[in-house]
């Protein structure tokens, strides 16, 4: 290892002890590179993932685990990369990402840098002036985004389609990527009511609007409001049967994309006409039969399946991927703990707020029960002709001068 070399000013000044024109050489101090910069911590255990690895059309394929079933869109977006590495040209040349043989664990910086080769691989080969600087305002907007995915992501549904969210930057990844985001917290249309009063708001907008209409003096928007609690409260899920039927008929056969729900990311595909999630639990990590896991009901029920989409031995309602159990409760206390915030921020108590909540939720349920007896849903036929890859997203754009790859 060499001598720290002397930087004088590095540290505030240089040592008052030694000749002139520098100290001798001496070994760097216990604790400290020879820069002169604290040692590199090793990595934290949250930011090691285990490899995987499968056969996936007839090759060795890694997919990355994770040991807490928490909001990680970095491990859906890799594992996209990671099984379509063999599709040339698919991300702008780059071939997706391919791992050594021997790979076992791979840390979060590793995946990091792998994401950012695949984002400057979509470079346009197009030479103009305006898409080079339209390029390199996306890549300055991701750079600022790509902390977030090893966390969460800032991602707000809207209720009208399984691709509509609020514009947010950290959609931008999933554009240069060419890669869908999906959702199935749909409104069902035979329920005029919910309809009318979910609109096309986003589900912070919708919370919004249970809090205004409490406060209303016009009765209609008072039912309006108790409409659209309730509402959330019956789909607490985030997956409503004509969501999953539209999640169904809109993604393209064998596509990879990333959905989310309860605040998770997993990575979906269409395969014969149903749906998978890859399971990326760590505690399957030596069972080669646990794949892909079905979506198929909206209660949690599913099963195992293999890489070739096979029934495994084991039952996925028992596994770690499946739903919690309790996401109901979950789902209604992050309502609650939003219109609590709400609440205050418009100078009310939110403990009235809640209870007239409780109350006129209880009391909505009975008439609605009583005069709105709830039809099956049927499944939609799905629209003529598929929306190309940059047009999947509805949502309002910014301001800006760049465009959206």
């Amino acid at each position: 290892e060499s001598p720290a070399p002397d930087r004088e000013g590095a540290g505030g000044g240089s040592s008052p002890e030694g000749p002139p024109g520098g100290s001798p050489e001496q070994p760097p101090q216990e604790g400290v590179t020879p820069l002169g910069a604290p040692p590199a911590e090793p990595p934290r255990e949250q930011d090691l993932y285990c490899v995987k690895w499968i056969r996936w059309k007839g090759e060795r394929t890694p997919v990355i685990t994770q040991s807490q079933n928490g909001p990680c869109p970095l491990l859906a977006i890799i594992n996209i990369l990671l099984l379509q590495w063999k599709a040339s040209g698919a991300w702008g040349g780059s071939g997706g990402v391919k791992l050594p043989p021997q790979k076992e664990v791979i840390t979060a910086e590793e995946l990091m840098a792998h994401l950012g080769n695949c984002i400057l691989a979509t470079q346009p080969r197009d030479t103009s002036e305006g898409l080079q600087l339209n390029f390199q305002q996306n890549i300055s907007d991701t750079m600022t985004v790509l902390p977030k995915l090893s966390t969460g992501l800032d991602v707000n549904v809207r209720f009208t389609g399984v691709s509509d969210f609020e514009y947010t930057p950290e959609c931008i990844v999933f554009d240069l990527l060419n890669i869908p985001l999906y959702h199935g917290w749909l409104v069902d249309p035979q329920s005029p009511e919910q309809v009318q009063a979910v609109g096309k708001l986003s589900y912070n907008q919708l919370v919004e609007k249970i809090i205004t209409c409490k406060q209303a003096s016009d009765s209609s928007l008072v039912s309006e409001g108790l409409v659209a609690e309730q509402f959330l409260e019956s789909t607490a899920s985030q997956l409503t049967f004509h969501g999953l039927c539209e999640l169904t008929a809109r993604a393209r056969e064998g596509e990879l994309g990333v959905f989310f729900r309860n605040n998770h990311f997993s990575t979906i595909i269409k395969h014969q006409g149903h749906l998978y999630l890859l399971v990326t639990d760590q505690g399957f990590l030596q069972e080669e039969g646990v794949v892909w896991e079905s979506l198929h009901s909206v209660d949690g029920d599913s099963c195992f399946c293999d890489t070739d989409f096979h029934l495994s031995h084991a039952s996925g309602k028992e596994g770690a991927t499946a739903a919690p159990p309790d996401h109901r409760l979950q789902q209604r206390q992050v309502d609650q703990d939003y219109m609590v915030a709400l609440s205050l921020q418009q100078g009310q108590d939110p403990h009235s707020v809640l209870s007239d909540l409780e109350l006129a939720r209880q009391l909505q349920h009975e008439e609605y029960q009583q005069h709105h007896p709830h039809p099956p849903p049927q499944l939609l036929p799905a629209q003529a002709g598929g929306r190309p890859a940059g047009e999947r997203r509805q949502r309002q754009k910014p301001d800006l001068d760049c465009t959206l790859l």
